[in-house]
Order: C-alpha cells, then structure tokens, then sequence
C-alpha cells in the first residue's frame, strides 16, 4: 500500500494549541495498529494523551505546546503511516469488525431518551416560570408551603448583584481549570519547578478571587 497516497488521506478535523484530532482512513482503524499508533505518539516529548476511537476513526492528541509541535506530531505519525503501510494488507480485514462493533453498540441505546429529557425539561421550565411570576407580581403573596413561597426568597437573593458576580467568578475559575486540567496532572503536578510559572499564576489568581470574597463580605 502507498503510505503518501495513506497519510494524504488523513482529515484534521480540530485543530488548537495542545490539541491536535484527525479523521483516519480506514486502512489505519484496527486493533493491529492502534497500539502502534499510541506507543509511537508518545515517544513525542510534550505528547500526554492518545485517543483512538476504532469505530469513528478518530484519533485525538493532547501535548503541551510549549514543549512540542503540531509539526512534530504529524511527522511522527507519518513515519509510523510510512512503517505500518506495507503490512496493511495483511490486517487490513479487522477495519469493518470494530465499525461494526461500534454499530452495534450504537444500536443498544434507548430511542426514547431524547423525549424523556425534554419532557422533563419542560416540567421543570414549568415550575421555575411559576416561581419567576412572584418576583414579576411582588404584590402578590404566594399560598403559605407553596413552592412559589419556598423560592421566592432563593430567588430573590440569587438576583443580587453581589450573588450573580459571584457566581460569574466561581464559573470563569470552574472554566479554567477544566481547560487546564490536562496539563495539571500530566505536567505540573509532576514536575512543579519546571512549571513554576504557571503555579506561581495559579496562586496569584487564587489570592485575588480570595481578596475578592474578603471584601465583598466586609461591605
């Protein structure tokens, strides 16, 4: 098998720093290969996580930018393209076993899921709306017990300014430590000194939240 005419077939179908997911050919998307594919990714120096889904043909790459390159990556992945292709069509037949796999699997799931969640979701708007009409009506007082008389207090103090920049804070640090939380384990937690630096911003954007909360507790 032609390993240009493979690797051109490869799609890129994300692309950011740190993390790199291809589309690949089928060729490529058996049991045989999948573990050359990760042990070969990972000899990259900065590479921590290999994804290879068999049945959609994905394969995902997280790495830390500052320590390799989307071009180190791809080049990596060549080579191995150009290592396995002349020993494809040998195994080349295992490629429909795990797209059937996952078909299969794909099959199982519930048809009524869907329908359930927005059932749900609308019983849900349903209450919420009725507990909102209080705060639209402050005239108006809600039965004594009533979930509109449970919430109208919950509500009224989650409105706040105070509550809803709070909660603005508290999701932007959430966001952020999911976005960095690959880096987190796999680098820094490992090697503290050498990424001494982002520590030493973790900190400091820890200490402002903190002073953030002191002072608006003492107003």
């Amino acid at each position: 098998m032609n390993a240009e005419e493979l690797a051109g077939r490869v799609a890129v179908r994300h692309r950011e720093a740190g993390h790199l997911r291809l589309e690949l050919p089928p060729e490529l998307c058996h049991a045989q290969t999948a573990g050359l594919v990760d042990a070969s990714l990972r000899e990259v120096e900065g590479v921590y996580r290999v994804d290879f889904d068999l049945a959609s043909r994905r394969l995902s790459i997280r790495f830390d930018a500052h320590v390799c390159s989307v071009g180190q990556v791809a080049r990596q992945l060549k080579e191995l393209i150009a290592a396995v292709a002349p020993h494809l069509p040998a195994v080349q037949a295992a490629a429909p076993d795990a797209a059937a796999e996952g078909e299969a699997t794909a099959g199982t799931q519930p048809q009524d899921v869907g329908l359930r969640v927005r059932e749900a979701v609308r019983a849900l708007a349903v209450r919420v709306n009725a507990a909102l009409d209080v705060l639209r009506n402050p005239g108006v007082t809600p039965p004594e017990g009533s979930l509109q008389a449970k919430l109208q207090p919950v509500i009224a103090s989650a409105l706040t300014e105070k509550a809803i920049i709070n909660f603005l804070n508290d999701l932007v640090a959430f966001y952020l430590i999911k976005a960095h939380w690959e880096l987190i384990s796999q680098r820094w937690l490992k090697d503290p000194l050498k990424y001494r630096n982002a520590w030493l911003t973790v900190f400091y954007l820890v200490f402002l939240l903190v002073r953030y909360r002191k002072q608006a507790a003492k107003k």
